[in-house]
């Protein structure tokens, strides 16, 4: 039976990994889901009119924390793509794996990172819902996940943006896995910079700097939508 080879979101568009297309529209579906949580709440927090009966606090983090379960989904999947790459020169009745351990592979290890930085995120997104912490309280359970999370992100997209350029840099504007893995890291480079934006000092929080970490949590999401529309479509690269 013929099947399509789909490339992965954090990987190189020019090796194609033997898996159905369906798996290629789960990831970025999943991807776009929680993208769409997380700038729906960055969106209600940064216009509060627009919240209506989501005004709480507890309601807006309840979308973070629904929005990163799709996300840790997403990256199992992707992780699951990356442990069995090689099944399309490997006999068809090869032996898969769920996560594998492929540390040396570029691939592999930059969905690892992303997986286990939406872990992170799910234990952030949930234990930002608690509403009776302090501030310390929250640096240590909310903020310290949310910032090691950001730290695995824009490792993975760093990864994956090399992995697709072959070096440090590279500048290919007619190689669209180039551009998808271009635009997922800059929602990396937000996710980190929001990340150190929403650190809670002592006392009362400035409100300019939480504006900036959400605005920067909303551009993020923005990105990673662009990123999984971008792998619902069958990449040119991979015909």
């Amino acid at each position: 039976m013929h099947r399509k080879f789909i490339t992965r979101l954090c990987g190189d568009g020019s090796q194609p990994i033997a898996v159905p297309q369906r798996l290629n529209q789960w990831i970025g579906g999943a991807f776009a889901i929680g993208s769409v949580c997380f700038a729906f709440a960055s969106l209600l927090l940064l216009f509060p009119s627009l919240a209506g009966s989501f005004a709480k606090e507890l309601n807006i983090g309840g979308i973070y924390f629904l929005g990163s379960i799709p996300f840790t989904f997403a990256a199992g999947l992707q992780l699951f793509q990356a442990a069995n790459a090689d099944a399309a020169t490997e006999p068809s009745n090869r032996r898969r794996v769920l996560f594998g351990w492929r540390p040396h592979e570029i691939g592999w290890l930059s969905c690892a990172l992303q997986f286990g930085g939406t872990i992170l995120f799910n234990f952030n997104t949930f234990d930002a819902m608690l509403t009776s912490l302090d501030w310390l309280q929250q640096d240590v359970v909310v903020w310290a996940p949310d910032f090691f999370g950001s730290i695995l992100f824009l490792a993975s997209g760093y990864l994956a943006f090399v992995e697709v350029c072959h070096a440090h840099w590279a500048f290919r504007p007619r190689s669209w896995a180039w551009w998808l893995n271009f635009i997922n890291l800059l929602g990396c480079i937000s996710f980190m910079i929001s990340a150190c934006f929403a650190f809670v000092p002592p006392g009362l929080p400035n409100q300019t700097v939480v504006m900036l970490a959400t605005l920067f949590t909303l551009l993020g999401a923005v990105c990673f939508f662009i990123g999984a529309l971008m792998t619902l479509q069958e990449s040119p690269e991979s015909s």
